[in-house]
């Protein structure tokens, strides 16, 4: 009884050329299988649309669409993007025949490790946007970037891109028929959502969507309705990281914000200056912290299939994981491709184009042949049996320089730290193409290479590319201006924001600079400096402190001289009179002598007036006694002049009358 399988184009001959082998996934837009191009005998993967696509109205314009953004897909040639061969329609059947990539898909890999290292995040989104620049370089836009679009090559190093080109031509026609948008929610940029334009700003939305994803091992927004995820991308921003793996550096927080930034303005124009950013964030990572990886969460796994869309559906219409495709026994391949093909048809309803078979050899007689015939059978075996080890020597010789150890080599030395036109030679002579990116670093020389991948010694098909990372040199920053005058922090966080270091202020006093104001900078502002520079800031301390010397009972001019010598300022208050101390000397000082002081602090001082002025009692006629006591209590010196001996005591005169200065002496006459 004959067997019918699930899908219809298995075993089938497209356009007379492509041999269909097997399914390898589905999507809304086309089934992919993998096929052998007879003419080239070689394996290809053979995308063919949806019949319904081609339907309606606009229809033939989609299928016009179509083709001519594979025309451009084909233009594009970089080692990191999926290589389009052909474009056809056989019948009603449009398809696309592209380099079949033996491996899986970065979904898949998410899906068995739940999250990636740093060190491999960065590595896969560095070839992911090496090939994007590639196309941006062409005026290509992806328009679809999403995990079940990068493939990862069987050696597990090497990443590609996939469906270059060709969701324009869907976009368009889905729009104009359904009035939808096609792509995953997920990934999709905010200004696709609102308006449905994209450039090349839309891919490095998507692969920001992606870093976060492969860190943390879940989408930004996961298990919500596509509306809902839709409202998100256009309305918040993309969380960081770190709130699901604390231990992630600020850096990669702010290069995912960079990439996913809600206005397009703010993101790197293209995923050439993208790629610049993230080598630039990779050359400044410690090397330890780039082989941890976060820890899953819990519902990522789950929840993964029903965010991205990443579902087959089978013949009957039920729907698969994909990965089940990726189950089918080798002994069906081996069946199908096997010489007699007929067995195969079998399997089939109708065909595009029908297989021719091999005959069947007639059922030999029961009896023996006769001698003559037994003589040919022998020679027509050993021929059969030459033939054979012929074709098999051929196969094996074919297989050894296809995918067995022929086909590998190894990069050779003397491709890092040299001139990139003498690593372009050494590789060249080992018939290894090459790509170059470039990225800043502080040791090696611009212009040199700074490291190859796959590195030396490391194994790399023979028809493959190198990817050498050369030298910029060392990353070089302008010096702010406007440092002088600014305060050390507001100084400080300018040349942090500029990438440079800031080293230990330097303190110093003085007695105009405001204290926390900068002075001077240990580089010229404006200037341009390697990102190593450690930048030293001279900060005023204010004015320097002094000990207030001791002036009380010196001249004012003198009192005037100490206080300026030492940096102190000097006013006067009104002068006092004293009896102690002489005129135009320093009564009183403020603040004490040994106080503690700055620099252009003020002393006052206050200066003696001398002696008040009061009236002098007139003591004539008085006794002496009685005169004295008089003068004395008014503040006056009493000297007495007796003639006779004082005969009668009487004072008869006194020197002074009217007013004098306190303290002042009286002299009186007395007889």
């Amino acid at each position: 009884m004959a067997t019918v399988t699930t899908d219809p184009l298995l075993g089938r001959l497209v356009d007379g050329r492509y041999e269909i082998a097997a399914r390898i996934a589905r999507g809304g837009m086309a089934t992919v299988y993998l096929a052998t191009d007879r003419r080239l005998d070689r394996e290809v993967a053979l995308k063919i649309m949806h019949p319904h696509l081609a339907d309606g109205v606009d229809g033939a314009s989609f299928v016009s669409r179509f083709r001519r953004e594979a025309r451009a897909a084909a233009r594009l040639t970089h080692p990191g993007v999926v290589a389009v061969y052909d474009q056809g329609l056989d019948g009603d059947t449009s398809y696309l025949t592209m380099e079949y990539v033996p491996g899986t898909n970065l979904r898949r890999e998410l899906r068995s490790s739940g999250t990636l290292t740093l060190g491999r995040t960065l590595d896969v989104l560095a070839q992911v946007l090496a090939a994007l620049a590639a196309a941006h370089r062409k005026g290509l836009v992806h328009r679809d970037v999403k995990p079940e679009n990068v493939l990862i090559a069987a050696d597990g190093d090497r990443v590609k891109v996939a469906d270059f080109g060709l969701a324009r031509a869907v976009t368009e026609v889905t729009s104009t028929t359904t009035g939808t948008i096609l792509g995953t929610v997920a990934y999709l940029a905010p200004e696709v959502i609102t308006t449905g334009g994209c450039d090349a700003r839309t891919d490095v939305y998507a692969v920001g969507i992606l870093a976060y994803e492969m860190l943390t091992g879940s989408l930004p927004y996961a298990g919500e309705t596509p509306i809902q995820v839709a409202f998100h991308h256009v309305h918040d921003d993309v969380p960081a990281p770190s709130r699901a793996a604390a231990w992630l550096p600020s850096a990669v927080d702010d290069l995912v914000a960079a990439f996913t930034a809600r206005d397009p303005a703010r993101r790197p124009a293209d995923a050439g200056e993208a790629l610049e950013m993230l080598e630039r964030l990779r050359a400044g990572l410690d090397r330890e912290l780039l082989t941890r990886r976060a820890d899953t969460p819990a519902a990522a796994r789950s929840a993964d299939s029903a965010e991205t869309g990443d579902a087959d559906e089978d013949g009957d219409g039920r729907t698969v994981d994909s990965d089940r495709l990726d189950a089918i026994p080798a002994a069906f391949f081996q069946e199908v491709s096997a010489p007699d093909v007929e067995h195969t048809e079998r399997l089939v309803e109708e065909s595009t184009t029908r297989v021719p078979g091999r005959p069947v050899a007639d059922p030999q007689p029961a009896g023996a042949p006769p001698r003559r015939h037994r003589r040919r059978r022998r020679v027509v075996a050993w021929t059969l049996t030459l033939v054979l080890l012929v074709a098999g020597g051929a196969a094996g010789t074919w297989w050894w320089f296809a995918d067995g150890p022929g086909a590998w080599t190894s990069v050779p030395d003397g491709v890092v730290e040299v001139p990139l036109a003498e690593a372009r030679d050494v590789l060249a002579a080992a018939e290894l193409g090459v790509t170059v990116t470039r990225a800043h670093h502080d040791e090696v020389p611009a212009g040199h290479v700074v490291e190859s991948r796959p590195a030396p010694g490391d194994r790399v098909r023979d028809d493959g590319h190198v990817q050498l990372v050369v030298s910029r040199g060392i990353r070089t920053v302008t010096v702010p201006d406007g440092l002088v005058g600014a305060t050390e922090q507001e100084a400080t966080a300018a040349l942090t924001a500029a990438g440079l270091e800031v080293g230990e202020a330097r303190a110093e006093h003085h007695d105009t600079v405001p204290p926390d104001e900068v002075m001077a900078v240990s580089v010229p502002e404006g200037s341009v400096q390697p990102h190593t520079t450690v930048v030293t800031l001279t900060v005023s301390d204010g004015p320097a402190p002094v000990t207030v010397p001791q002036q009380v009972g010196k001249p004012k001019d003198e009192a005037v001289a100490d206080l300026e010598s030492v940096g102190l300022k000097v006013a006067f208050a009104d002068p006092e009179h004293s009896t102690e101390v002489p005129e135009g000397h320093v009564l009183r000082q403020d603040p004490e002598a040994s106080s503690e002081a700055h620099r252009t602090d003020t002393v006052t001082l206050t200066l003696s007036a001398g002696p008040p002025v009061v009236d002098v009692p007139d003591v004539v006629g008085m006794r002496s006694g009685a005169a004295r006591e008089a003068l004395e209590e008014a503040g006056f010196e009493v000297k007495e002049n007796k003639y006779l001996g004082g005969l009668l005591d009487t004072v008869r005169f006194q020197d002074t009358t009217g007013e004098a200065p306190q303290g002042s002496t009286v002299t009186l006459t007395i007889w």
